[in-house]
């Protein structure tokens, strides 16, 4: 499972050309999924989202959470994340998950994430045309890899 995560002032989610969320101060969470992931790295990986600490505290340092700050999070399903371009320059999507089991582990997720986190959540719809539009913060950009 790979997450890119971007620390953001502000995003707006779109799906089918129609706004269906926003953030104002948090992250957002690009998730893809491997062919060999499966639901027992979930936990792992919200955790890790929930309690990366890359939002300044007083003396600032990156040394709060979104969490700390109850920011928002907005969650965008990535198999492109899983692209590889060895040879030529059209990428090889064959080690990300299928579909249909990718569309599972990202509703599970989603549902980890509303059971865990109280802050503000905005949720990609799988397998939907999306426009994410963002402004960075810093930009501070982490690539989150569990195996």
């Amino acid at each position: 499972m790979k997450a890119i995560i971007q620390r953001v002032e502000s995003a707006r989610l779109f799906v089918e050309e129609k706004e269906t969320g926003r953030i104002e101060h948090g992250l957002v969470a690009l998730i893809g999924f491997g062919a060999k992931d499966t639901a027992n790295l979930l936990e792992r990986m919200v955790s890790k989202i929930i309690n990366l600490r890359i939002f300044s505290d007083s003396t600032g340092k990156m040394g709060r959470s979104v969490a700390d700050i109850n920011a928002g999070i907005m969650l965008i399903s990535q198999f492109t994340l899983y692209g590889k371009v060895v040879r030529g320059n059209r990428p090889d999507f064959t080690e990300a998950l299928a579909p249909l089991p990718a569309k599972q582990l990202y509703e599970e997720i989603i549902a980890l994430f509303k059971r865990t986190y109280t802050g503000p959540l905005v949720c990609g719809t799988f397998g939907s045309e999306m426009k994410v539009e963002l402004c960075n913060d810093g930009p501070v950009t982490i690539l989150i890899e569990m195996d």
